[in-house]
């Protein structure tokens, strides 16, 4: 357990805390959450600017615990395995209770869900074929413009709220475009290993 992978089970336990917060009936329980209001229009309840706070620090330990295990050598097969699990629960998860609470239209999940399942698909097509599947600058770009549209959905988008920018909504539609056409390239650049027969 070197220190990329604790970072890495640090960013699952960032996300178990984070859900618990947005879904943990709390007026059930007969306690009363906190409530801002800004510019006499905007009423945050402040779990969601809390949560916000917390999926960044778990994103920012997603960048953290690669680049230390690429740069001291520390890349393990654990450790991949891991960092690709903590990566979709954290994702997916908080998309999918954004969804349900009304803060997004449920096509981004779904869009995203099913793009992550068939490239996964398509990388352990390759990787049984013994190529590694690497990153794609376009899946770099959608995966930044999804994580600061979670971001900016959490804090409510503001403070583009204030002048009525719909920017957390826009990144988020760039990113579930960005996820087709980037699955669309996977699928071009890694198709023969799709198709491959394998042995019998």
């Amino acid at each position: 357990m070197n220190l990329p992978n604790k970072l890495t089970m640090v960013r699952i336990f960032l996300t178990i805390i984070i859900i618990l917060i947005l879904l943990f009936p709390f007026s059930a329980m007969g306690i009363d959450i906190p409530q801002l209001y800004i510019n006499e229009s905007i009423v945050v309840d402040i779990r969601y600017p809390i949560a916000a706070i917390l999926f960044a620090l778990a994103s920012i330990t997603d960048f953290i615990d690669g680049y230390i295990a690429r740069k001291h050598n520390l890349v393990t097969d654990f450790g991949k395995m891991m960092d690709a699990i903590a990566d979709k629960i954290l994702v997916n998860s908080i998309l999918i209770i954004l969804s349900a609470q009304g803060f997004i239209h449920p096509i981004i999940p779904v869009i995203i869900i099913l793009r992550d399942t068939v490239v996964n698909s398509i990388k352990m097509a390759a990787g049984n074929a013994g190529k590694v599947v690497a990153a794609i600058m376009l899946g770099k770009v959608k995966t930044a413009c999804l994580m600061i549209g979670i971001i900016l959905t959490l804090f409510y988008n503001l403070p583009f709220e204030l002048w009525n920018l719909r920017v957390a909504d826009l990144l988020l539609v760039i990113a579930a475009v960005l996820s087709i056409v980037s699955g669309i390239r996977y699928y071009s650049l890694n198709k023969e290993y799709v198709f491959k027969k394998g042995e019998i």
